[in-house]
């Protein structure tokens, strides 16, 4: 028998099937190159933008690279990325200082760390020590970089390495950032100018540096600066990861952007507002035909758990997303093989945050998954496939991105005929978020889902829906068969009091829109003392004190697994 599994009880829906896909193909692959090999899986870390912008310390790098092998580094894991402006020793949070920013740079007109923020670059070691202390801990190091030469190193007239040329014969002020001028663009084919490029690659590859991330490179597109950067890196004697920001990249150039570095942004900076993550989807779906081994679109960072603790916007906060928000934010960017860069501050997480981060299943989707693609997208009901690799198994993700009416938060019926899928006769169904075995399912999966900011169902009432206790997911057979059954047990009072014990509460104790926990716990919306049973292929559920419809709780970001 074949099976499906259920990812998230949230905004969407992500299953597991045998598919034979009515969609756009992807692209041509390129050619093999060598730096594909360095993310042939899309790169998980941490990055320091979202919670302190260009002000973090060597101490607060070292605290997350910390909690990652401790808590992460299991289950992938690994990038620890220093962002922009290590190489002031004033800056600013809530924007940049650019009245008075003091430069560190060497004698080549190289930007070196401010000591007084990262103290092991002292005596002129450059980040190597910390390099070597986030090595020693099984992880990989990164860095920002600002595309150009030092407007500072201009002005000095500094001396290129192994070139005759200075600073101020390989610049132009044409085309300099628009939002910080710390850097002037370099003018391909000058004297100097490849080798100026050449030398800081060298550079970083002297202290260890895995990963670069280069801003302003994309949005505008500079293609002579991404091929010198692409052949410095070639030839500094180091595998070092390529990613290209800020978006969105110009669809375009695709082509070219796939051929030159690992990974690039599709958007400008992605934020914890639902409006962001909606935007995504359009955009995840134009450029999925370009992900592959090595060349990896990039959805932005995750801006989860604490986050503007010293940004250069917003304020000290936890995530303003719900939960559910937060599901479908991890289920979209699972299906879509987005690289996982996270940004909050993660000694800072909250056992929620922890467990999104730690779901192997639907960390598995994101590394491993093939011809990830929009299925169709009809009115703000979504869903996406994707295949398991070395089998004809698929995962299918469905999502109601549309708003609660007056009404208050009904949902969205979205079904899928499983022969469209390629599937027949009985599929069983697993949920990938919570580990369990829900039932079996043939004909058609279908699911409701509630809007975006969906609401409760008002207690007192009885009500009934179809599908996962707590969860809202069902599927059925438009001729009468299909997924009935107990699709799961509402956990015993005692694992509640357990969990409570354990962590902080949530609205009340619990969280209002779902808890994608790895463990067995009492799940929101199911009262203690909750009653339920199977009554014609619907889990009905009562309540001394109230009752609640289950599938009220579930919102958007679920995702199924199915074979």
């Amino acid at each position: 028998m074949s099976s499906l599994k259920l990812i998230a009880r949230a905004m969407a829906i992500l299953m597991l099937c045998t598919v034979a896909l009515q969609a756009a193909e992807p692209v041509s692959s390129p050619s093999p190159r060598a730096f594909y090999e360095w993310a042939a899986t899309p790169p998980m870390g941490w990055n320091s933008w979202d919670a302190y912008g260009p002000t973090v310390t060597e101490a607060e790098v070292r605290a997350n690279a910390d909690y990652m092998a401790a808590h992460l580094k299991e289950y992938g894991w690994r990038n620890v990325v220093v962002d922009i402006r290590w190489y002031v020793t004033n800056p600013s949070a809530h924007g940049y200082n650019q009245t008075n920013p003091d430069y560190v740079l060497d004698e080549y007109g190289r930007l070196l760390p401010a000591v007084n923020r990262f103290p092991s670059a002292k005596d002129g070691r450059g980040f190597k020590p910390l390099a070597d202390y986030i090595h020693s801990q099984g992880l990989k190091f990164g860095i920002h970089v600002m595309r150009g030469v030092p407007v500072a190193a201009v002005e000095r007239e500094t001396p290129i390495l192994d070139s005759t040329a200075t600073a101020a014969d390989i610049y132009s002020k044409d085309m300099q950032c628009r939002w910080l001028r710390d850097m002037y663009t370099i003018v391909a084919g000058r004297p100097g100018a490849q080798e100026y490029y050449d030398s800081i690659l060298r550079l970083y590859a002297s202290w260890g540096v895995d990963y670069i991330k280069v801003d302003d490179l994309s949005h505008p597109y500079h293609a002579s600066e991404i091929e010198m950067i692409r052949r410095a890196i070639d030839a500094c004697g180091r595998p070092i990861v390529l990613s290209l920001s800020p978006g969105d990249t110009p669809i375009g150039d695709a082509e070219h952007v796939m051929t030159h570095a690992n990974l690039w942004r599709i958007s400008a900076d992605f934020w914890d507002r639902w409006q962001d993550i909606e935007a995504q989807f359009a955009l995840c779906s134009m450029w999925s035909p370009y992900v592959g081994p090595g060349h990896w679109p990039d959805a932005d960072m995750l801006p989860l758990g604490r986050i503007g603790i010293r940004a250069e916007r917003g304020d000290n906060r936890m995530t303003r997303l719900t939960h559910a928000e937060q599901i479908t934010l991890m289920t979209l960017w699972a299906i879509f093989r987005s690289p996982l860069m996270f940004g909050g501050d993660l000694p800072s997480n909250d056992e929620f945050t922890l467990a999104l981060l730690t779901n192997r299943e639907v960390l598995s989707v994101n590394q491993h998954s093939t011809g990830n693609r929009q299925l169709f997208n009809r009115g703000g009901s979504i869903a996406w496939v994707a295949s398991v690799p070395d089998s004809g198994d698929r995962y299918l993700a469905l999502f109601n991105t549309n708003s609660a009416g007056p009404g208050g938060a009904v949902g969205e019926e979205i079904s899928v005929p499983l022969d469209e899928l390629g599937l027949t006769g009985s599929i069983g169904v697993q949920d990938l978020w919570q580990h369990e075995t829900l039932g079996d399912c043939s004909g058609t999966f279908s699911a409701r889902i509630p809007p975006h900011g969906g609401v409760w169902p008002p207690p007192g009432g009885f009500a009934r829906g179809r599908g996962v206790p707590g969860g809202g997911l069902g599927a059925k057979n438009r001729a009468g068969s299909g997924c009935d059954g107990d699709f799961g047990r509402i956990p015993r009072a005692s694992d509640a009091r357990r969990h409570l014990a354990r962590g902080p509460s949530h609205l009340g104790g619990w969280p209002a829109h779902g808890y994608p926990s790895n463990r067995r716990l009492l799940r929101p919306g199911s009262s203690l003392g909750l009653e339920c049973r199977s009554k014609e292929r619907a889990m009905e559920c009562r309540s001394k004190e109230r009752a609640i419809e289950h599938r009220g709780f579930a919102g958007r970001g679920e995702l199924i697994q199915g074979r």
